[in-house]
């Protein structure tokens, strides 16, 4: 049985021969490029935890994990321990994210479910102008304005009405723990306001016509459906920013008071991480004491990155359990 040809296919012109040659080796140096840029990233980071650990290797053959329960910071007899520092770091960030939160969910839910159109650009251009703002411009603002406002009213006012909580009984000095919780939340709500709203608005408009159409109410239908469906974004959000309030130094190191000591008080002075490696770094004369400051720092990256993969769990059983969210989650 006589089986039919197959036309030969016609030959390919030189210009797309050539086209196909160059895609053909460029696809492979384009990955190579994208796979060195990868790998630069745990590079990176493995070098930075080397050259933290390089450091801190005296102090830490010294005082060992004592130095994260110790109290002593005294660099004339070589003592040192962070655990008053940790113990700023962690609470104030708290401050930051209890104040922050509530006001940055209610303006980004404002501003894509009830806001005029005429309101929306110019409000979410101007909560992108405090994102670019200086921390130390921050800081000024806090010690010229703050202080002075916290001090002569906001301070007597929740002593006299909390009083009987340890957390608001003692002396007001003005720089503080609460102070700088404040200024901690001010500097975080552009992030969590500007990453909240195009997480709102990213969700489909099916589900709000979903829920008004069974008769729910605007705001019904954004505590009910807007809210839950974008919650895992919202976490990132929160996320985002709390690794910028614990990693904040200037701000903090103008408000804070920067005592070496714990207190109860919120109006007590404080002391973070940070705000002691931004202090005695460029003062440390003994190879203790830049020892022991490079443990601190090794220690604020600890806390960091469990924090973080602590919430980044926290986000990823949310949208596994909501049944959406990406998979890169």
């Amino acid at each position: 049985m006589a089986t039919a040809t197959q036309p030969d296919a016609p030959p390919r012109p030189a210009a797309a021969q050539r086209s196909l040659e160059r895609s053909s080796y460029g696809d492979p140096i384009f990955k190579l490029i994208l796979a060195l840029g990868a790998a630069s990233v745990p590079v990176l980071l493995g070098f930075l935890v080397f050259e933290l650990w390089t450091g801190a290797r005296l102090s830490i053959g010294k005082f060992g994990l004592d130095f994260i329960t110790s109290s002593t910071w005294d660099p004339v007899a070589e003592q040192f321990g962070a655990f008053p520092l940790i113990f700023g770091t962690l609470p104030s960030s708290f401050i930051a994210l209890v104040i922050a939160v509530p006001l940055s969910l209610g303006v980004a839910i404002y501003l894509t479910e009830f806001a005029p159109k005429v309101v929306r650009q110019p409000v979410a251009f101007l909560i992108s102008l405090l994102a670019a703002i200086p921390s130390v411009v921050y800081g000024l603002w806090g010690i010229f304005i703050l202080i002075p406002l916290l001090r002569k009213s906001v301070f007597p006012l929740l002593r006299d009405g909390l009083g009987f909580l340890p957390f608001f009984q003692g002396p007001i000095y003005g720089p503080s723990m609460l102070a700088a919780g404040i200024i901690l939340a001010i500097m975080v709500m552009p992030y969590i306001m500007s990453v909240s709203r195009e997480v709102l608005l990213a969700v489909p408009n099916t589900q709000r016509e979903a829920a008004l159409a069974l008769g729910a109410t605007r705001w019904e239908a954004v505590i009910t459906t807007v809210v839950p469906y974008a919650r895992s974004g919202i976490l990132g959000a929160v996320i985002l920013g709390l690794g910028r309030a614990l990693g904040e130094t200037m701000a903090v190191t103008m408000l804070i008071g920067n005592r070496h000591e714990i207190a109860a008080s919120l109006f007590a002075p404080g002391y973070t991480m940070a705000a002691a490696i931004a202090n005695e770094f460029s003062e440390a004369v003994g190879d203790m004491h830049l020892s022991a400051l490079a443990y601190v720092a090794f220690l604020l990256f600890v806390v960091t990155v469990l924090v973080n993969a602590g919430a980044r769990l926290l986000i990823w059983r949310v949208a596994r359990g909501s049944g959406i969210g990406s998979k890169a989650l």
